[in-house]
């Protein structure tokens, strides 16, 4: 389908593998077409301290549900969250790790999302994550494995595997000694769907090179909230930059959306009668049209 001649554009949701490749496919044809491959995206939350004191257990039931919400098979799942050392971050990995751990096994959406997300699970345990909360007693083949695992930030920042998503109900806490090493995780960060914020308003205000990073980072950028709720409303932008997506411009959720697969074409010089409907003077099919700048349903009128 990607390589035929009437195909002018594709919509992919999936995994890196496969979007790349459609998105290779493409670009090898003698006209080329876009792809709009919404792919991989581990949704990085960073909380800041003194909103971690002041709401932990709060932020640990919100992250327990966000994770295991659907299997965790959400591509807005949150994969990796990201603190600084303290004993409010002790505090809060046995909240959320109990939370794990009376998280019942699944199955999965079929049993290739489920072998996928055993062989990326273990990879990420194999490269220095360590399990803190699990629940896997008699997990079939077909089943999920909720996991809470953590890495420093020195091991995440030397192993790349640790950043790729691990699609289900997964996620890794990297700590961090200081808010430096806090921004060198950002940093290291590839493209992602959302990254969120958790933090006080002065947290925020003080941050200003972490916010900055973190904007560059994603197409949705969540404050104190869980990327997981992905509303259909015309200020949602579903996208990311690469790998999150292979066209960071284009929204696949809202109404916007639709723009993946419109071109634009211009009419120059040509009459009344002979223009299309949606362009006429009198404006028949009663649009929503752009005319000398104003929004308007009215006729265009020549004094």
């Amino acid at each position: 389908l990607v390589q035929h001649p009437f195909t002018k554009a594709v919509g992919f949701t999936g995994s890196f593998e496969g979007g790349k490749a459609l998105f290779d496919l493409a670009n090898q044809r003698a006209v080329p077409i876009p792809v709009f491959a919404e792919m991989g995206s581990v949704n990085p939350v960073f909380i800041l301290p003194q909103k971690l004191e002041n709401d932990t257990a709060t932020i640990a039931a919100m992250y327990a549900k966000s994770i295991s919400q659907s299997v965790g098979q959400f591509c807005t799942n949150p994969g990796i969250l990201v603190g600084i050392k303290s004993g409010a971050l002790e505090e809060f990995k046995t909240f959320l790790g109990n939370e794990i751990k009376n998280t019942a096994p699944e199955r999965m959406l079929h049993p290739g999302i489920a072998k996928n997300f055993q062989e990326k699970r273990k990879a990420a345990l194999q490269k220095g994550a360590k399990v803190i909360a699990t629940n896997d007693v008699g997990v079939n083949a077909d089943e999920s494995i909720p996991t809470l695992a953590q890495a420093t930030a020195e091991q995440f920042l030397l192993n790349t595997v640790l950043h790729k998503e691990v699609f289900g109900p997964y996620s890794l806490l990297v700590e961090c000694r200081d808010a430096t090493q806090l921004l060198q995780v950002a940093e290291a960060l590839e493209g992602q769907l959302t990254c969120t914020l958790m933090a006080t308003e002065e947290e925020a205000k003080h941050n200003e090179a972490l916010l900055d990073v973190l904007k560059e980072k994603c197409g949705r950028f969540v404050f104190n909230g869980v990327p997981t709720g992905v509303e259909v409303a015309l200020s949602m932008h579903h996208g990311g930059p690469y790998p999150a997506t292979t066209d960071s411009r284009f929204t696949a959720v809202g109404a916007d959306g639709i723009k993946r697969f419109t071109r634009p074409v211009s009419f120059q010089g040509w009459s009344n009668e002979l223009l299309p409907d949606e362009l006429k003077n009198e404006n028949p099919l009663q649009l929503w049209r752009t005319v000398n700048n104003v929004l308007t349903k009215n006729p265009i009128e020549f004094e």
